[in-house]
């Protein structure tokens, strides 16, 4: 039985081969560390982070590349600027759709003082805009948001969330683990502080690898959460002030940096726009498939019907079966691979109505196929019918 991996929303599989390829060379070949050797393969390492670094600053629109902080994951880059910027009697604006990487960050921090609402999102997964104003305090210092939910694909307004943060003089702390590298995104136009990111998702590259980019005037402002041997002013036991120093303690992620490089280069290549029209492709023919579907009662659909203003991620609840047993008859009969549960993330589901069920969900990658989402869809309604569920 061949097997069709429908979970990029969680990492994406397969990567370019480019990106192997890079790991194994520097694996095999290199081995080197970064501003801890005086020979030329660690001088040609630090070239490709420097590289990486420009082109991550690119993608992003971003001011500077040393402000390109790399750290192994997104969850780990939502804690350095949270735990790092918010004090006692801070208050911070949130979305009701977030992450848990937001949200239990947060709730820890209220238990020392610090302050957060939800900004109320309805049963598509759209920010009620006009809600934010009556959320403000004289003490709020922030807004932090995902970019689109990995429950549902629905897109959040950043740039009209930019403008509101810019109006009030509030920071803009950005979650872009499910656009980055299939949408644009604009620091300047969108008007965001603190960007946070992920490596292993639609950008493609290993697992163990994510970062954030800070704003110039942000940097003095968020004390590192980690501190350690850089490599740099060995002669002093405080923390450097530089960038990236000030946040980059310990060995650094080589290979996984060296496997975003390797990434990062095959998007720049294929083009932002052809992966997403191809992943939106996908997404129109699965959702027109799921219609019938949902006309006749077996499933509802999680969020938007529409390819207006999402990724590529569509989450179902079966209405006459349990998630977690037709997920596991998609694996086991059909070799379909998705994700079941409440994916991190029970705000959201509350939000659009599919909570404490949890939903299936689909997400599709620049490798899937049209062939591929039929056989889920062929797969779904016969498993929908039987009885035994």
């Amino acid at each position: 039985m061949s097997s069709i991996y429908l979970d990029n929303g969680a990492t994406t599989f397969p990567k370019p081969k480019a990106v192997s390829d890079a790991v194994y060379e520097y694996m095999t070949t290199v081995g080197a560390n970064v501003n801890r050797g005086t020979y030329s393969s660690a001088f040609s390492l630090e070239g490709l982070v420097y590289d990486t670094r420009q082109m991550l600053c690119d993608m992003f629109d971003a001011e500077n590349c040393k402000n390109v902080v790399f750290t192994k994951n997104i969850t780990e880059s939502l804690n350095f600027v949270l735990k790092g910027y918010l004090k006692p009697g801070d208050h911070v604006l949130t979305s009701s759709m977030e992450h848990n990487a937001v949200m239990r960050p947060l709730v820890q921090l209220e238990k020392t003082g610090v302050e957060f609402d939800r900004i109320p999102c309805n049963r598509l997964g759209e920010l009620e805009l006009d809600r934010m104003e009556e959320l403000l305090k004289p003490n709020t210092r922030a807004v932090v948001m995902l970019h689109a939910s990995n429950l549902c694909g629905t897109v959040m307004p950043f740039k009209e969330v930019g403008e509101f943060c810019r109006k009030h003089g509030l920071r803009f702390f950005a979650d872009v683990a499910q656009t980055a590298g299939v949408m644009p995104i604009s620091m300047k136009e969108m008007n965001i502080d603190a960007l946070c990111f992920t490596g292993h998702k639609s950008l493609l590259g290993p697992q163990g690898i994510g970062g954030f980019i800070l704003k110039e005037d942000l940097i003095c402002e968020i004390e590192p959460l980690i501190s350690g041997g850089t490599g740099s002013l060995s002669h002093t036991e405080e923390i450097p002030d530089f960038m990236p120093d000030r946040f980059e303690s310990g060995t650094m992620n080589l290979p996984g940096i060296v496997g975003l490089h390797a990434a990062l280069e095959w998007i720049n290549e294929t083009g932002i726009d052809v992966i997403r029209e191809h992943e939106l492709k996908l997404t129109g023919r699965f959702l027109e498939g799921l219609k019938p579907m949902a006309d006749a009662g077996d499933i509802m659909i999680a969020g938007k019907t529409t390819l207006e203003g999402r990724t590529g991620v569509v989450s179902i609840q079966p209405l006459k079966a349990d998630p977690a047993a037709v997920a596991f008859a998609l694996d086991s009969e059909y070799g379909i691979m998705t994700r079941v549960g409440l994916h991190c993330t029970p705000a959201a589901h509350k939000s659009l109505g599919t909570y404490p069920t949890g939903t299936i969900r689909f997400s599709f990658g620049y490798w899937n196929t049209e062939e591929e989402v039929d056989t889920a869809l062929n797969a779904l309604r016969v498993l929908l019918e039987d009885t035994e569920f």
